[in-house]
């Protein structure tokens, strides 16, 4: 039977939550349609403290932007294109046109054809998510889509260098510093500098998860990719500091991204919780941290499980009966990762990680997709 060693917040407190959201984006949405540049404009300054002559980069603002970054860091950006795009035009070599006669005269088929503009949105206004560019900006000019628009927020009263570099290398057409849900809405219906696109595509906060939600129908959307959940399987193999690393990783995403660890080792939970405290203590930015282990829905919930609790089918591991946990980055640390792999019911990435692996290795340079249907 499962002990929980940690809890996080209830679900009246959770729903709650939710209904505000709800209430605030709607509230925004109208806003936005109703006074179009002069509302993103309002909202910018409000949320971002941010409100630039044009939210638009001209190309000089966006070659002194790369000009700021190291020439590793460079490489590094396109390097981890490199790996994505290669991925995806194999992607897209699997996907084939088809057309039948299944009886005389009568002719069916499909065809797959690229959505003629997208709006990419790339989180960045705590820590700039550059792996966000790389997956749906190079993406989506591997598909073939002719116009694509890609908004960030600013970082530290502008444009931050490395997602600018990695929007640009990536494809972009058109580079905006705008965030939140006044640049999902802004791309989404449009205003009379920013035209409206087909799709809206990237992972955000609570509040761009909503806005994609509910602007679904009047544009099309990639999913509804919520705030980051991790979740670890660990026997006692593996080592406290590690298993911590890898959740407070996660937890950088923010205060709604819960962290969890499900191990048959009360030895290595205790160590870990220890570790969480440690480490939390050295990072610069712990008080996010803090908050998303701390709390928030399932957040940094530890549990012991015995015999093949922690060994079995990856569908029957919830954070409790009931609840709905889709963990979209699924670090397994022991010998069965193949077992899972067959036997999983929702999407997510198995990784093998071992003791000596950097758990944001495969963010950065060996995965293929990172948006999943996460947070519910």
């Amino acid at each position: 039977m499962a002990r929980y060693l940690k809890r996080g917040m209830d679900a009246s407190a959770i729903k709650a939550a939710d209904a505000k959201v709800r209430e605030t984006v709607e509230t925004i949405l109208a806003e936005i349609e109703a006074r179009r540049d002069a509302a993103v404009r309002e909202l910018s300054q409000k949320f971002d403290n941010w409100s630039p002559p044009s939210f638009k980069l001209t190309g000089p603002e966006i070659e002194r932007a790369i000009s700021q970054l190291r020439k590793r860091d460079l490489d590094d950006i396109k390097f981890a294109q490199a790996q994505v795009r290669n991925f995806a035009q194999k992607q897209k070599e699997t996907l084939r046109d088809l057309e039948v006669e299944t009886l005389p005269g009568v002719v069916l088929g499909h065809r797959h054809i690229p959505v003629n503009s997208i709006g990419c949105y790339v989180p960045g206004g705590r820590y700039p998510m550059v792996a966000s560019a790389h997956m749906s900006i190079v993406t989506a000019r591997v598909a073939g889509v002719k116009r694509i628009v890609a908004c960030a927020p600013p970082f530290k009263g502008g444009p931050h260098p490395a997602i600018v570099a990695a929007m640009h290398f990536g494809g972009a057409d058109d580079i905006y510093v705008l965030g939140g849900v006044q640049a999902v809405a802004a791309m989404a219906l449009g205003t009379e500098t920013i035209g409206a696109v087909d799709m809206i595509v990237g992972p955000g906060n609570a509040y761009v998860a909503e806005a994609k939600r509910q602007l679904f129908g009047r544009v099309g959307i990639d999913l509804l990719a919520g705030p980051t959940e991790t979740l670890i399987i660990a026997d006692d193999s593996v080592d406290g500091e590690i298993c911590a690393t890898d959740l407070l990783g996660q937890a950088e995403h923010g205060p709604t991204s819960p962290a969890i660890l499900i191990t048959n080792s009360e030895k290595l939970a205790r160590e870990t919780m220890r570790e969480v405290d440690r480490l939390l203590t050295l990072l610069p930015d712990r008080r996010r941290r803090r908050q998303s282990v701390g709390g928030f829905r399932r957040g940094h919930r530890v549990r012991e499980r015995g015999g093949d609790g922690a060994r079995g089918r990856p569908r029957r591991l919830r954070a409790r009966p009931g609840d709905d946990a889709k963990p979209g980055l699924l670090p397994r640390q022991h010998e069965e990762l193949r077992l899972a792999v067959s036997r999983a019911a929702h999407q997510c990435r198995l990784r093998r990680q071992s003791n000596r692996d950097q758990p944001h290795a495969a963010d950065q340079e060996g995965r293929a997709l990172h948006r999943r249907p996460v947070g519910g």
